[in-house]
């Protein structure tokens, strides 16, 4: 079967996020599935399958880091997305039914492609005692973000403060359920993006997450609120560093952004039978 590696959330080959995707007639069980993730080593592997016609989906959608199947990925589902289109497998907007519900992913004449996902519930919380310790910065609010994601969103001073982060990964695992969404607002919004952000998962087996679709369903109605515009764009601010465009309606978010193909291969590894 196919095997391909997507880089997304940019338009340029090794930026952005790459996630592993693998198109199935079925999903075989999850041991197999958890050992490609592992041995793909990104992020995210994402695994689908198409659904008969006529349902509330047509594609079946799983994500797996290389230590444990998760609930919500934005880079994967639009890397899936663009590897969907790109090879002809599905036209027009794909409908992915997935742990976190329907999911729809709407590529357009451009080649970007719209996530609608579901937007994550904030909820305020005093900051935990020993995060700045571990952090290495003092946030200036904490906010749980929902069971979908289990991520703890932390505000910080500026955008100097989230870049300057090196924080002590062990001490981030007993903070939140996945990680640690640090996040500021834009020193300079000229350059093209409104608030800054980095993820931190060493929880699910990743140190520093590339670029976050995901914890842009938080980021979204965060800034949102207190930037007074339901579009922004955010920059995530890792080395390989991604840009996602956002729009909040109500309860569901809106991700944007491109993806390109870079690696196309075989994977020869068969499938256990469930």
């Amino acid at each position: 079967m196919r095997i391909r590696i997507v880089d997304a959330f940019t338009d340029r080959p090794f930026g952005g996020n790459p996630a592993g995707v693998v198109l199935l007639e079925e999903f075989p069980d999850a041991e197999w599935l958890q050992q490609v993730a592992a041995e793909v080593n990104h992020a995210e592997t994402a695994f689908a399958h198409p659904l008969p016609e006529g349902g509330e989906a047509d594609w079946a959608l799983r994500w797996f880091t290389p230590a444990t199947e998760v609930d919500l990925c934005g880079h994967a589902t639009l890397a899936t997305a663009h590897v969907l289109h790109t090879t002809g497998a599905a036209g027009g907007p794909v409908r992915f039914s997935t742990r976190s519900g329907v999911l729809t992913a709407t590529t357009h004449e451009d080649g970007s492609i719209t996530l609608d996902f579901p937007t994550a519930p904030l909820t305020p919380i005093d900051v935990p005692e020993g995060l700045a310790a571990a952090l290495g910065a003092g946030p200036l609010s904490a906010h749980d973000t929902g069971p979908h994601t289990g991520d703890l969103l932390v505000e910080l001073a500026d955008e100097k403060a989230v870049l300057a982060l090196a924080p002590d990964l062990k001490g981030l695992v007993e903070h939140s359920e996945r990680g640690i969404i640090a996040t500021a607002r834009a020193e300079d919004p000229s350059r093209g993006y409104d608030f800054v952000s980095r993820c931190f998962f060493p929880r699910v087996g990743i140190d520093e997450d590339p670029v976050t679709g995901s914890a842009h369903t938080a980021l979204a109605p965060f800034w949102s609120a207190r930037l007074g515009r339901t579009e922004l764009t955010g920059l995530q601010a890792s080395a390989r560093s991604g840009l996602v465009r956002t729009e909040v309606r109500g309860d569901r978010t809106l991700l944007s952004g491109r993806a390109v193909t870079v690696i196309d291969g075989e994977l020869l590894a068969a499938p256990h039978s469930t």
